[in-house]
């Protein structure tokens, strides 16, 4: 959940520093920009929002249709992601400034992957590439442990304030990188993407382990 939720920080910010102050994740900041675009009469500015809008529901739409007809036993499709994730985003740091629509258009197809394919935290509904979501979910368990004492909200807040707070790290770490590095700066969040994909295999090979001793 750490890396990833770095990884996905990092994405954002580097897209809106460096790829034309667009969001590779918050789509909601696009449609907003979007349509004041549009009713300002500036359709090529409205288009570069509308790209990322549209990879990013095509990238929805691409995990889920994996995880429905996954059947490869070497890797869970999760970790396909991952992987796939890892390429899309390497080739993102060779496109050049200009032509930072087809760079956007990749990582907002990465981040809906991502978002879509790791929902879920020790059972908690979480979203790994945007915090809205996550700060409603902690200040309802924090109004839930206040009113009723029961420490579990507490603990389901916490855990959502480290979410946002994890995503928050991610995007100032991009926006250091973005000004040393440039274009180049989305290859951490790769690195981030593979050290989560050898923590899953590991995982997944120690629990496979534990089933066989049992």
């Amino acid at each position: 959940m750490i890396l990833i939720t770095l990884s996905g920080g990092l994405q954002d910010a580097y897209t809106y520093l460096i790829r034309d102050h667009v969001f590779a994740n918050a789509q909601t900041g696009n449609i907003v920009l979007l349509m004041v675009s549009l009713f300002d009469g500036n359709f090529q500015k409205a288009g570069s929002y509308l790209i990322p809008i549209l990879s990013f529901a095509l990238g929805i739409a691409a995990a889920h249709t994996l995880s429905m007809k996954w059947k490869c036993r070497l890797l869970s499709w999760r970790q396909f992601i991952i992987l796939l994730e890892f390429l899309l985003l390497i080739a993102v740091g060779f496109i050049p400034l200009s032509l930072s629509q087809y760079a956007n258009a990749l990582v907002s197809f990465s981040c809906a992957m991502q978002v879509q394919s790791f929902r879920r935290f020790h059972g908690r509904a979480y979203a790994s590439t945007m915090c809205i979501g996550n700060l409603r979910s902690g200040m309802e368990s924090l109004s839930i442990y206040c009113n009723t004492k029961n420490k579990e909200a507490i603990i389901d807040a916490l855990h959502y304030f480290g979410v946002i707070l994890t995503f928050g790290i991610g995007a100032g770490i991009g926006g250091v990188l973005s000004s040393a590095c440039g274009v180049q700066a989305i290859w951490a969040s790769p690195l981030l993407l593979i050290i989560a994909f050898i923590v899953m295999k590991e995982t997944g090979n120690s629990a496979k382990h534990s089933q066989m001793a049992g």
